[in-house]
């Protein structure tokens, strides 16, 4: 009996610790993370927590460095996204067309998404270097004035932009390659017999049926471009004058360089509210679309 009830059950059993281990190690930090944030607490072994209750969300609301960072966050979200999403559908749509050395460009124009992030961070930090930089370097000799880049707060988040963008542009090709790859051909053959043009196809074939798809990459890159870290700490570090200081950069300040572990907590639900909201609008979006295309 036991055995017959073991047998049938093998699937869950052998699963459950996994499942068990990722849900601790899901669930703990995010506990912990909301429960320290209603505390007051420099992370001394000799001064305990302190309960303060709201006052740390209060804080963050008050705080004109915590807004400042709100602001820098989207910048860099909206634009990094935008721009990614348009050159990954084009370079997607161009890459899955046939043509001599097909693999090799496909090989080369991965390359930068196994990159590690830090290293690419560091890379660039010198390309985008105001004097002796390949950046300035080539703005030179096509006739244009140099740019700080990194270096001014003005040019920061667009520079950073730049980076994102090159790294993270073919993981969005990619996932709609795979989307492309799966569309039907009846309705080409189709368009091809009223004599439709390679532009109208992609409008109103292609485009449409790749909506879903193209939200599935765009979620997934909003997820990580809001949450992007290593990039940015390893450039400018927030600077100059904070005007690349991202919500995740000053997150790390205040738990990491003011020990405010409460506030850098209260920043961190919030950021974990904002991404989860954003992440479920997402979803809602890409089920309307798969409900209109079907």
């Amino acid at each position: 009996m036991s055995y017959n009830w073991f047998d049938r059950h093998l699937k869950w059993i052998y699963t459950l610790p996994a499942v068990i281990f990722v849900l601790v190690m899901m669930l703990f930090p995010i506990i912990y993370t909301v429960r320290i944030s209603f505390f007051e607490w420099s992370m001394s072994a000799t001064t305990p927590p302190k309960w303060v209750g709201l006052d740390n969300y209060i804080s963050l609301f008050l705080d004109s460095r915590f807004w400042n960072a709100v602001k820098s966050t989207f910048s860099f979200t909206i634009g990094a996204l935008f721009i990614e999403v348009v050159l990954g559908v084009a370079i997607a749509v161009l890459l899955s067309r046939e043509f001599r050395g097909k693999n090799i460009v496909k090989t080369i124009f991965l390359l930068p998404m196994v990159a590690t992030p830090v290293a690419m961070g560091l890379v660039w930090l010198l390309i985008y270097e105001p004097t002796m930089g390949a950046a300035n370097m080539m703005l030179k000799a096509m006739g244009f004035e140099p740019l700080l880049w990194l270096a001014s707060p003005q040019q920061a988040i667009p520079s950073l932009v730049i980076v994102d963008v090159w790294q993270w542009t073919p993981m969005i090709a990619l996932i709609v390659m795979a989307g492309i790859s799966t569309l039907p051909t009846d309705p080409y053959e189709a368009a091809d017999v009223d004599g439709a043009s390679g532009w109208r196809k992609f409008i109103s074939i292609t485009l449409p049926l790749l909506k879903p798809t193209i939200m599935v990459a765009a979620m997934l890159r909003l997820i990580d471009v809001l949450k992007t870290f290593d990039i940015i700490y390893a450039t400018t570090q927030g600077g100059p004058d904070l005007a690349s200081e991202t919500l995740n950069i000053y997150g790390y300040v205040l738990g990491f360089q003011y020990f405010k572990l409460g506030m850098a907590s209260a920043l961190l639900v919030l950021f974990f509210l904002l991404v989860m909201s954003l992440t479920l609008f997402m979803i809602w979006m890409r089920k309307r679309l798969e409900g209109t295309a079907s």
